[in-house]
């Protein structure tokens, strides 16, 4: 199969398209014919010693096949979902991925859409729910709102019955550190929360690292097929493409996830 790899510490210009042996099944794992695999900025930061390596942790895809443990998956089966970071990624025609961090994809956006929800998606409800507490009638301020969290998280808050406000708010989400997460945490009011995806925030305050959840899966592609919830695509790119695609991902001013089409 032909699978992305990155072979040296030079970020995009060490991407190459290589032809490799299709991974095997081990137990709870699931074989996903790779269509669409999403880029996040700085992922190719890996160590050396990892090296070559496939990168991409968001995918959307087609089930191949399952390991004999697993239920609730059947070749054929459209999931999606983020893979795990100690692993190798699905910049790849097969993937194979813990079957616990799949869930089955929206039904009504395509594979590239589908894609581009998983990391920043699941990083806005996170942040929000389960380390913001949000609540209906909350007055809420998101940091990097155009951003690939951020516009996730504004969609949420609106979805959540909660508001969008600059000041005097109870919950901040920080999306993008440095100054604008200082500046932010002067618009708590007494007794506010402050969450950051980011980095630690300054004077207390929750940071957290996004982990998969099937259930939060579950619950997103319920919003998305409700027409609630959509993902932003800065742009697409085919697997032969993979250097500018990474190239695209590092770079500013974009607007939404960059992603590999595969099939």
């Amino acid at each position: 199969m032909r699978a992305v790899r990155l072979h040296g510490p030079g970020g995009s210009k060490d991407i190459l398209l290589d032809e490799v042996d299709v991974p095997a099944i081990a137990a709870g794992e699931v074989l996903v014919r790779v269509h669409a695999g999403a880029l996040t900025r700085d992922e190719l930061d890996w160590p050396t010693d990892r090296l070559p390596a496939i990168p991409s942790y968001e995918l959307s895809g087609v089930v191949e096949a399952v390991a004999p443990d697993v239920d609730g998956f059947a070749p054929g089966d459209e999931v999606y979902g983020m893979t795990p970071f100690d692993r190798d990624g699905v910049a790849a025609e097969l993937a194979v991925v813990p079957a616990g961090v799949l869930a089955p994809k929206p039904r009504t956006l395509d594979h590239v859409q589908s894609a581009a929800i998983p990391l920043p998606a699941l990083s806005a409800w996170q942040g929000l729910v389960e380390h913001g507490g949000l609540v209906a009638g909350e007055r809420v301020l998101v940091t990097g709102a155009a951003g690939g969290v951020g516009h996730f998280a504004v969609q949420l808050v609106r979805i959540r019955g909660a508001e969008l406000a600059d000041d005097g708010v109870d919950l901040v989400f920080d999306t993008a550190g440095g100054e604008a997460l200082v500046r932010a945490a002067d618009a708590l009011r007494p007794g506010g929360r402050l969450v950051s995806v980011a980095e630690e925030p300054p004077n207390g305050g929750t940071y957290y690292l996004v982990e998969s959840n099937r259930a939060e899966l579950d619950e997103l592609s319920r919003l998305a097929d409700a027409g609630e919830l959509r993902p932003a695509i800065d742009s697409v790119y085919p697997l032969e493409e993979a250097q500018a695609a990474f190239a695209r991902s590092m770079a500013r001013g974009k607007h939404g996830k960059v992603v590999l089409q595969v099939r």
